[in-house]
């Protein structure tokens, strides 16, 4: 069985680092801080927001942003020239995985770049990695990006009348469930764990619910995500929660990507 993040031993002594942090690092500098279903429920609440990384881990993220921009001139030159390896397994975490990307040979057209992400998007075009500053996840859960060279945004799949909702909220689902994802009614139930950074449901940047009808197309926008992620998370094996962060949010606005936290069944 693949080797996961709980497969350590005694990390009371790991020193701390510099540059992406190692499993054993996460364990005793930067523990979990979220139950499984509080991440659920803070992906199902309407503001990806509050999804959070440990403070410290930031603080460490933020220098060695600062690095890497003097290095490549910017975090997306980074991506495109070293980190990201279009249509490979990833190579170059220093986190462990028991995700394995198997290649798919249905896709087709794969020598013209599609307009927009689907469900069928060319493995030569996307990058599945580790995330490298995950959030406050529990051990058992690998929080991984899906990187494409296609937009996910586009007009061609978003509506005029849904567009606002989307630009300000993103996209979420769920994959491999097998009850509903926690209600959105849970969510004060789960704010005292982010007192620390001052969240209350005051603050929080949540959309009206829509009509049946815009429910049905912000479903629809997001079904090219959700059927990706089926195929590549075998809903056998692996129970999902994924989002889209709205620009608002996006650490890296000039790069599409998709998170993906992901516990495994087996």
């Amino acid at each position: 069985m693949p080797t996961t993040i709980t497969d350590v031993g005694d990390v009371s002594s790991v020193p701390l680092g510099t540059g992406p942090p190692t499993r054993e690092e996460l364990l005793a500098h930067y523990p979990a801080r979220f139950t499984w279903k509080q991440i659920k429920t803070f992906v199902n609440s309407g503001d990806l927001g509050l999804l959070k990384r440990d403070k410290n881990l930031q603080k460490r993220y933020m220098a060695w942003t600062a690095g890497m921009k003097q290095e490549y001139g910017s975090i997306v030159n980074y991506l495109l020239n070293h980190r990201l390896q279009w249509g490979k397994p990833d190579t170059l975490s220093v986190l462990p995985s028991a995700f394995r990307d198997e290649p798919d040979n249905r896709t087709r057209g794969a020598n013209v770049p599609p307009p927009y992400f689907t469900s069928d998007t060319p493995d030569k075009y996307v990058s599945i990695i580790q995330n490298d500053w995950p959030y406050l996840v529990p051990p058992e859960v690998e929080h991984s990006l899906v990187w494409t060279k296609v937009p996910i945004f586009h007009p061609e799949i978003i509506p005029p009348s849904i567009a606002p909702r989307i630009e300000q909220d993103g996209l979420w689902g769920f994959t491999g469930n097998t009850s509903p994802p926690p209600s959105p009614s849970n969510l004060s139930s789960c704010l005292p764990a982010l007192s620390e950074w001052g969240v209350t449901k005051e603050k929080m940047i949540i959309s009206q619910k829509g009509t049946e009808e815009e429910e049905a197309l912000v479903h629809q926008v997001g079904s090219h995500v959700q059927g990706y992620i089926e195929r590549k998370w075998k809903e056998t094996e692996w129970e999902t929660a994924w989002f889209v962060n709205p620009p608002r949010l996006q650490s890296v606005p000039g790069l599409a990507h998709i998170h993906v936290f992901a516990r495994r069944k087996i």
